[in-house]
């Protein structure tokens, strides 16, 4: 089975979502199309966050297109990750989490070949002439190494966030989504958490502003309706809630914002 997933910020009901997967299933008509994400408009740290769950899905071809530097002289790769897949995109870091999550890099290349576009390409649509045809062109079986040429890893723009690890006891991280329930999801594995604390233990966050005591729990139920929690996410990282309310209002943490971790003394 092929299967060809799009994660853009164009909107729930977009009409450029549509136009995706028509042309995913013009140029690979036997492929399985999935509108895998909506990501918050222009937000390349929630784009990379949400594009890591494609661990979930099939090998196989996943484009992104959270892209405000559309046709300017940013680049347009193909990632070729270790677990087989392919990752479509823009060369502004939003890929890169994700292809840690399948593995790591097994080859990039640039995206220059116009045979595998969609021609005339728009310069502010690449997701329909350039990202979405390279992908479906994949899918038929069209090798990287045809796309353009190979590039280094170290090459690539950063990713806009990397994986925060525990120093001196405590854990220095940043918000790297918000979800539509207002709880924050930051750059901590979910592994790096199991190290760092136990479940039960009250783990406080602190900002520049105000200092948060939390209790480290499995699930949001674990606490009263209202309280705040700090748990392993469903997608392998680490979350910030309030059971039933929503923690960015009442907190005024925002996207972006850093904080650090350490566990309350006992």
């Amino acid at each position: 089975m092929k299967v060809i997933s799009f994660t853009t910020d164009f909107g729930a009901g977009s009409r450029g979502n549509g136009v995706l997967t028509a042309v995913a299933l013009k140029i690979a008509p036997d492929a399985h199309v999935i509108h895998f994400a909506d990501v918050e408009s222009f937000n390349i740290k929630s784009g990379a966050r949400l594009l890591e769950g494609v661990v979930y899905c099939p090998v196989g071809y996943h484009v992104c297109v959270v892209d405000p530097g559309v046709g300017t002289k940013r680049r347009a790769i193909t990632i070729n990750t270790k677990r087989g897949d392919y990752l479509v995109g823009p060369d502004n870091g939003v890929l890169l989490p994700a292809s840690e999550f399948l593995g790591g890099i097994k080859k990039v290349a640039e995206i220059t070949n116009q045979k595998y576009m969609l021609m005339p390409v728009s310069p502010i649509f690449h997701g329909r002439d350039v990202f979405m045809p390279v992908a479906a062109h994949l899918a038929n079986g069209v090798a990287i190494e045809e796309l353009g040429k190979e590039l280094k890893s170290s090459e690539l723009v950063a990713a806009p966030y990397k994986n925060a690890e525990i120093k001196n006891g405590k854990i220095e991280c940043e918000i790297i989504h918000i979800n539509k329930f207002g709880s924050l999801f930051i750059n901590v594995l979910g592994k790096t958490m199991g190290t760092f604390a136990s479940l039960g233990d009250v783990i406080n966050i602190k900002d520049k502003n105000k200092k948060i005591s939390l209790a480290y729990k499995r699930t949001f139920g674990e606490v009263e309706r209202g309280k705040p929690i700090i748990l392993n996410d469903d997608f392998g990282r680490v979350e910030i809630a309030i059971n039933q309310g929503s923690f960015t209002d009442r907190f005024k943490i925002k996207m972006g914002d850093k904080i650090i971790l350490s566990k309350a003394q006992k």
